[in-house]
């Protein structure tokens, strides 16, 4: 009750603050706009989630005479958001345009003819100028005069930047939804794909009162019955398969009606198998439509890159695709032959562990063992009885050593025979897991039952943090 009255209060005080202080009112200029007859239409993609939105809001500040056309097909949470702040936003429908009119397009958070709605009238104007602003790397078709792309965790981010530079003042309501935008985005700038220049926009955006309980109101994932059902069903089939160094899944499920949170599905799929990478193809057989939905949790399969292959869209960690008149087993082969040509080029354990390896026998005394990783400046090292691994030795391992006399004890009664390794081919990130799942500071590196090599978690890092010199420092 007190939730529901402090947002019948704050609706009622924005709506207020919006008629006094109307985004509408702001004397901006925009540089590119021509004199002359006309109209400026302003859009965005289909299946408008928060972060368009925001940035057909924010593209209205930047462009004052222009006229937000809002897609019909929006996401709920936003349908939701709007059924409750309509009245402070002043949004047209493609029922209400003139497209005779229209000599001026901008768009936002997108870069693609397909993702547009109804815009088969413009496409092929020649006289028709066309403005970009899209955070997505794929190549344009728009053909702009004009485009401000790069690649950032959130389209609003962008738009922000132009509204600082222009000094634009923002209402309490919009830097709200700025902020819904740009966290759904980013994940809460959890993202991989996250930027410097989007924490700092959020730090812009609360300076300017944007309000984190709204945000978390709108931001909350629903999860009902139906949601779980399907979640259900996916588990008890769930299709498995190895591609590299990866486990993936591709599941069908068929659903009936509207169903709201598809992607929470995948992502809790994802979850609760501990797959690298999910994929949901919910098939609508009413509507002879197929829904693509992806989650990764690894760098190196680009959800983003395979879904914007199939028509949809999306980032490195999350994106999804609408497919219509198409066999749902046909589609779920389509996504494996792209998952497996995606993989980006990645660095494998061979590239930077150390070898040849210094190891030491089992009956190796522990003084002996302890010169040796001073003399060598290692926190550990390999124990090796005829070419192979018997257990592995650490500094930390010398706490259990009590007594001068102990050090004359083998290193096979202190050693850890709990022996964690990993192979050449792995990929860096899971030699990372390995170490972290296992609080471990080594792994030694096995081929055909042999100690190869070994990395150590300080190389893992240095890795991942880029202090690795580059071919043309190191020679």
């Amino acid at each position: 009750m007190k939730n529901e009255f402090r947002v019948k209060l704050y609706d009622f005080i924005l709506t207020a603050l919006f008629r006094l202080f109307s985004y509408r009112n702001y004397p901006i200029d925009n540089p590119t706009r021509q004199e002359g007859s006309g109209m400026r239409l302003i859009t965005t993609h289909r299946s408008t989630d928060f972060d368009a939105f925001a940035s057909l809001v924010a593209a209205t500040l930047i462009y004052r005479d222009g006229t937000p056309l809002l897609p019909k097909a929006v996401n709920p949470n936003v349908k939701a958001f709007l059924s409750i702040h309509k009245d402070l936003f002043e949004m047209s429908g493609v029922d209400e345009i003139d497209f005779n009119q229209v000599n001026q397009l901008v768009v936002v958070d997108t870069n693609r003819w397909s993702r547009l709605e109804k815009m088969d009238d413009l496409k092929d104007r020649p006289d028709l100028e066309v403005e970009v602003w899209d955070h997505h790397e794929e190549k344009t078709d728009l053909n702009p005069q004009w485009i401000c792309q790069e690649s950032i965790g959130a389209n609003i981010t962008l738009m922000i930047r132009e509204i600082r530079r222009r000094n634009i003042k923002l209402t309490p309501m919009q830097a709200t939804l700025f902020l819904i935008g740009l966290y759904e985005d980013t994940g809460n700038l959890t993202f991989s794909s996250t930027t410097a220049e989007d924490a700092h926009a959020a730090g812009y955006l609360l300076g300017n009162n944007a309000d984190l309980n709204v945000l978390n109101t709108f931001l909350q994932p629903g999860y009902g019955v139906k949601q779980k059902d399907i979640l259900f069903e996916m588990l008890k089939s769930q299709p498995r398969t190895k591609i590299g160094n990866f486990s993936v899944s591709v599941n069908i499920a068929h659903i009936e009606g509207h169903i709201n949170n598809l992607s929470l599905v995948v992502h809790m799929y994802r979850e609760i198998l501990g797959l690298d990478a999910a994929f949901g193809i919910f098939v609508h057989d009413s509507h002879d439509k197929c829904i693509v939905i992806g989650r990764s949790a690894v760098d190196d399969i680009d959800i983003g890159t395979i879904m914007r292959s199939m028509g949809g869209g999306g980032h490195p960690g999350a994106g999804s695709a609408m497919l219509k008149s198409v066999n749902p087993d046909a589609l779920s082969d389509w996504v494996y032959e792209l998952l497996k040509g995606n993989q980006q080029a990645s660095v494998q354990v061979s590239d930077l562990m150390s070898s040849p390896v210094i190891t030491v026998p089992s009956d190796t005394p522990m003084e002996e063992v302890a010169a040796i990783l001073k003399k060598e400046g290692c926190t550990g090292v390999p124990v090796v009885d005829n070419g192979r691994l018997v257990g592995i030795i650490s500094r930390r391992d010398f706490r259990k050593v009590k007594g001068s006399r102990r050090m004359k004890s083998p290193v096979k009664a202190f050693m850890s025979t709990k022996n964690i390794t990993i192979n050449p081919e792995n990929s860096l990130m899971e030699a990372a897991r390995l170490m972290v799942k296992h609080d471990i500071g080594r792994l030694p590196v096995i081929q055909n039952d042999r100690v190869i090599g070994i990395i150590s978690r300080s190389d893992a890092m240095l890795y991942f943090y880029d202090l690795f010199p580059h071919p043309a420092q190191s020679n």
